[in-house]
């Protein structure tokens, strides 16, 4: 992968929503949303300051909303709630984990399923229509998901891992192991860079991680945002 793109990184939503997501945005030339139901992600063009009338035109309500990456000047509407390091994570080759598992592509009927899971684990990351976003994959144990992962902002190029996820009761089996190994596979097969944000102080899945394959890009900022009255 040419070294010339990785700037995407940077402003991974923006880009998606530019370019593989196009379809999901909702917004215009300084600041784009994924649509409700799919993300709870919003990103500007630039740090420099978005008019208020192109923020209210996107942000429609008064949910809370993440912009990944530099965060830019907010009209006065608008207040950060939260902000979250995290690694963000690349990878050039990953190492090949064996399923010890029946790992199965997760569909429309599994929505449920994995609402309840991801909720256990990451709440509010996850909406109903997420799984749009690009191929889930998940370990059943007596019909019951208990663990998944799958692909998240995807732009030209580069494709986010996310929704890594196992249920307390069935940790210590590498189950996130064999489904990251798995879906970056899956995607460096098709000269995709695989990559994932970790927070800064989840040292276990770090290792996890690195153990795979995947190095430390940056630290990025997840901001938490709320339109404000």
């Amino acid at each position: 992968m040419p070294a010339a793109i990785y700037y995407k990184l940077n402003n991974p939503a923006w880009y998606a929503l530019s370019e593989k997501h196009q379809h999901f945005a909702v917004g215009n030339e300084a600041i784009k949303r994924y649509s409700d139901t799919i993300a709870p992600f919003a990103a500007c063009l630039s740090t420099k300051l978005v008019r208020p009338e192109q923020f209210d035109e996107c942000i429609n309500c008064n949910e809370s909303f993440f912009i990944i990456g530099e965060m830019p000047l907010l009209p006065a509407n608008y207040s950060i709630e939260s902000k979250l390091l995290c690694l963000q994570m690349i990878a050039a080759s990953v190492k090949t984990i064996p399923a010890t598992v029946k790992i199965e592509r997760l569909s429309e009927a599994d929505d449920e399923q994995m609402i309840t899971l991801v909720n256990v684990v990451f709440p509010g990351y996850y909406q109903p229509a997420t799984r749009l976003m690009g191929d889930y994959f998940g370990i059943r144990h007596n019909g019951e998901l208990v663990a998944m992962a799958g692909e998240r902002m995807r732009m030209d190029g580069f494709t986010e891992i996310s929704a890594v996820v196992t249920h307390p009761d069935f940790t210590g089996r590498k189950y996130a192991q064999q489904l990251v190994s798995l879906i970056a596979g899956k995607n460096l097969e098709s000269g995709i860079i695989p990559f994932l944000h970790a927070a800064e102080t989840n040292e276990r899945a770090v290792k996890i991680y690195e153990h795979l394959g995947f190095v430390q890009r940056r630290i990025i900022a997840v901001w938490k945002i709320k339109r404000v009255e």
